[in-house]
C-alpha cells in the first residue's frame, strides 16, 4: 500500500464551491492514492508556491515524520507562482496583520478591487514568484529529498491555467515558468505532470470552480488518474496502477 506525500497549493484541496478537508475522497491526491491502492499525506495551503513547499519541508516536524514513511513525493506546486502580484508578496501577505480589524478589511477590499486592473495594466508583472526562484526551490527540495531518501520517486507538475476575473484573466507568466520547470526536470530527472494539458479544457470552458482558477470534481478526477498513471511505474516498474 504505497503512501504518497503531496506538497500542494489550494488546487490540492479546493473543490468546485469551497475548500475541503484533506480526506475528501474526491480531491485529486486521494483519487491518485486510491488508484495506486495506497494513502496520501497532504501538506498544503492556499497560495503556496515552490518556496512555501520548501519552507514546509525544512520547518515542519510533521513533514519530517511523514518523509520517513512516504513511498513517493509529489511537488504539486508552481501554479500559484505564475499569478500576477501587483503588490510584492511580503506586502500582500502582510495585509492580514493590519490592525484594527476594520482598517484591515478596508485595505484588503481596496486591494482586491484594484488587483485585476493592476494585473491588466502591468501585464501580469510582477509575478508571485519569478520562474528562476520557482526552479531554485524545486531544485533545493529535490536535492534534500534525495539526500534523505535517495531511492524514493519524486514527481512535479507544470502549472495549471486560469480564467480568473480576480486576476483580470491575465496569465502571462505561465509560459516562462512552465518552460523553466520543464528544462529543470530534464536536468534533475524529475517526471512532470502537465496540469494544463490534463485540466486546461475543464478550466477554460468554465466547468470548474466559478472563481475561474480551481477545479470541479471532474477536474480533480482527471488529475488524480493522470498522477496515478505517472507515479505507478515509478513505484514498481512491473506493476500498473490499480484499476487500470
Amino acid at each position: 500500500m504505497p503512501r504518497l506525500l503531496v506538497f500542494g497549493d489550494s488546487l490540492s484541496f479546493q473543490g468546485p464551491e469551497s475548500p475541503c478537508a484533506a480526506d475528501e475522497p474526491r480531491l485529486w491526491p486521494n483519487i491518485a492514492a486510491a488508484a495506486l491502492g495506497g494513502s496520501v499525506d497532504l501538506v498544503a495551503s492556499a497560495g503556496w508556491t515552490a518556496r512555501d513547499a520548501w519552507w514546509a519541508m525544512i520547518g515542519d516536524p510533521r513533514v519530517w515524520a511523514d518523509l520517513k514513511h512516504a513511498d513517493a513525493v509529489v511537488l504539486a506546486v508552481g501554479s500559484m507562482d505564475t499569478l500576477p502580484s501587483p503588490l510584492p508578496t511580503y506586502l500582500r501577505g502582510g495585509l492580514r496583520y493590519l490592525r484594527p480589524a476594520g482598517f484591515r478589511r478596508t485595505v484588503r477590499k481596496a486591494y482586491l478591487a484594484a488587483q485585476p486592473r493592476l494585473a491588466v495594466a502591468l501585464r501580469g508583472r510582477p509575478r508571485v514568484l519569478p520562474a528562476k526562484l520557482t526552479v531554485h526551490y524545486l531544485d533545493r527540495a529535490v536535492y534534500a529529498l534525495r539526500i534523505l531518501r535517495p531511492e524514493m520517486p519524486i514527481v512535479a507538475v507544470l502549472p495549471s491555467v486560469h480564467r480568473a476575473s480576480s486576476y483580470g484573466n491575465v496569465h502571462t507568466g505561465r509560459e516562462e515558468t512552465a518552460a523553466a520547470i520543464a528544462a529543470w526536470s530534464r536536468r534533475a530527472g524529475v517526471p512532470l505532470l502537465n496540469l494544463a494539458e490534463v485540466v486546461g479544457e475543464h478550466v477554460l470552458s468554465g466547468r470548474g470552480n466559478p472563481d475561474g482558477m480551481h477545479w470541479g470534481w471532474e477536474g480533480h478526477a482527471l488529475v488524480g488518474k493522470a498522477m496515478a498513471a505517472l507515479i505507478g511505474p515509478l513505484l514498481d516498474p512491473g506493476e500498473p496502477p490499480a484499476g487500470t
